[in-house]
């Protein structure tokens, strides 16, 4: 099941010449910055705005086809779209919005309406009018709406760029469960790498109207594509591991990455509980021996694959490398190092080494990985 889109629109001087083919379910991520077509692309794809040529299709069901003149009316396209600035009605209190959406379903009841109050907990807020609504409440409202629709795609359009960090933290979670709840292929649009890092499970990467690179986020996080849009300090591997247990000696979580283990802060989890864990550039030390007697307790033992030249940052004011380090079972971790800590250290492709991370530099970085997509069909 895929998702796949085509298309061409010219806006003046902005030309959007885009094509992707995302898996769904799951969450696809726009990602990239201001101005580079995100939300033209869901405005095409929602029906909102005409493409000049291109295909648009969603499994076997064509939307858009320009060769064959087929347009597939936006009303119909059974497409719930979620706004920045939520848009609901304000005359109305959360339950009548609700209901407004329920009514104008074209699709058979998908998802009922008590599964979206649990999922979003919305039934303390069903009373109150818009005004009485925090921003992030406003949003899951929005979600909610979006929801009793009964689309079979969700657009979400930078739904927590209105909203300080405090509100988008509690806003986050919902989205989480969503994801893993529900088989509905959501596409979110953001230029925060951080939401995209803990929401996506396959990101689409926009710039200057067109699509330069796309995949799974833990190969993403590898490319040097991605590197020049998040800066420096956010380079890193994204590695989704699974839970061993707990350390009874410190109280962390072991998670079982590559072929080896690593510990972090998180809540008490089930073993078999999937995490995903961004290992910074920047927080990681290369060692070319066993290390001994050290107080850092992350240590996972590879072989280095590449050694390129940094080209996002500085490291202690001198020219920088990024080391890459396979660990094992698919996954790989980076590191930045001074150019005179390869050459002194003798770092070489193919040779042994050691990634140590302290514990405390994957505080924020380590979260529940997306589960296993449902099958769609069925009601929930």
């Amino acid at each position: 099941m895929s998702l796949k889109v085509v298309v061409e629109k010219r806006l003046e001087s902005f030309m959007l010449d885009v094509e992707f083919n995302a898996p769904t379910p799951g969450i696809v991520a726009l990602f990239g910055p201001s101005g580079c077509g995100k939300s033209t692309t869901i405005n095409i794809i929602a029906g909102l705005l005409a493409a000049d040529r291109g295909q648009i299709s969603l499994d076997d069901d064509v939307l858009l086809d320009t060769r064959r003149q087929v347009a597939i009316a936006a009303e119909r396209r059974g497409i719930g779209y979620v706004f920045q600035d939520a848009r609901l009605l304000p005359h109305l209190n959360v339950a009548s919005n609700l209901g407004y959406a329920q009514r104008r379903a074209r699709r058979a009841p998908y998802v009922s309406r008590e599964r979206v109050l649990a999922m979003l907990d919305l039934e303390p807020l069903l009373s109150r009018r818009v005004h009485q609504l925090s921003g992030g409440e406003r949003q899951r409202v929005a979600i909610g709406r979006a929801l009793l629709s009964q689309p079979r795609l969700l657009l979400l359009d930078e739904p927590l760029a209105a909203l300080d960090r405090d509100r988008r933290e509690e806003v986050l979670p919902y989205l989480e469960t969503l994801r893993d709840q529900l088989s509905i292929p959501m596409i979110y649009v953001s230029h925060q790498f951080d939401e995209v890092l803990r929401l996506a499970t396959h990101i689409v990467l926009m710039q200057s109207g067109t699509v330069v690179a796309e995949g799974g986020i833990t190969q993403m996080s590898l490319d040097p594509k991605l590197r020049g849009l998040i800066g420096p300090d956010a380079v890193g591997a994204v590695i989704d591991g699974t839970v061993i247990g707990e350390d009874p000696a410190s109280g962390l979580t072991r998670v079982q990455v590559g072929n080896g283990e690593i510990k972090v802060e998180a809540a008490r989890l089930a073993a078999g509980t999937r995490m995903r864990v961004q290992l910074l550039a920047r927080d990681v030390i290369v060692s070319t021996r066993m290390p001994q007697h050290l107080s850092v307790r992350n240590s996972v033992q590879g072989v280095i694959t590449a050694i390129d030249a940094d080209g996002t940052g500085k490291a202690g004011g001198v020219g920088s490398d990024l080391v890459s380090i396979d660990i094992g079972a698919g996954a790989s971790i980076l590191a930045r190092v001074t150019g005179a800590a390869t050459r002194e250290l003798e770092l070489a492709v193919g040779t042994s080494a050691w990634a140590l991370v302290k514990a405390v530099s994957l505080r924020g970085h380590s979260f529940p990985a997306p589960s296993p997509p449902l099958e769609r069909g069925g009601a929930t």
